[in-house]
């Protein structure tokens, strides 16, 4: 397992591409920036993920899928930061973490509703909330108390 101080270097590396590009680095362009060989680059990205970062790599690649509050891979949860949409979040409720990423900035989430397909749309600047569409938005979160991963519906 890499230090510490190298998973905190690596965790702000991958959350500031994320920021200006919309995509996740690739462990070649990590290790390239943190100086680091390429297989230490590639064992850091996963040393990461086994540290409790709450993301995954897609199965069978070293490319990283998900890395909270962003998914590398599209969603329904579209963020657009100041009218540029570039951005995917991993869930609902992750999506509205993405604002403290963008100070000062008009973060728009846009998603269809899971259950009748109808747009939902948030504003956000900071920690104001400035619209919100339709105004009574539920969020799911699945609880393993007194069920089993069989009634969980996918979301």
């Amino acid at each position: 397992m890499a230090e510490l101080a190298l998973l905190d270097r690596a965790f702000h590396a991958i959350i500031q591409r994320f920021v200006h590009t919309g995509q996740a680095p690739h462990y070649t362009e990590l290790a390239t920036e943190l100086g680091l060989s390429m297989e230490d680059g590639r064992q850091l990205v996963y040393d990461l993920m086994a540290a409790g970062v709450p993301g995954w790599i897609h199965p069978g690649t070293d490319y990283i899928a998900s890395f909270p509050p962003f998914n590398n891979q599209p969603t329904q949860y579209r963020i657009s930061v100041d009218g540029e949409q570039k951005w995917f979040a991993q869930c609902g409720f992750e999506a509205l973490a993405v604002r403290w990423l963008f100070p000062r900035k008009l973060v728009r989430v846009a998603a269809p509703c899971l259950d009748c397909g109808e747009p939902v749309v948030v504003e956000m600047r900071d920690s104001e909330m400035l619209s919100v569409e339709p105004k009574t938005i539920v969020g799911y979160a699945y609880s393993a108390i007194g069920g089993s991963a069989a009634d969980r519906p996918f979301r």
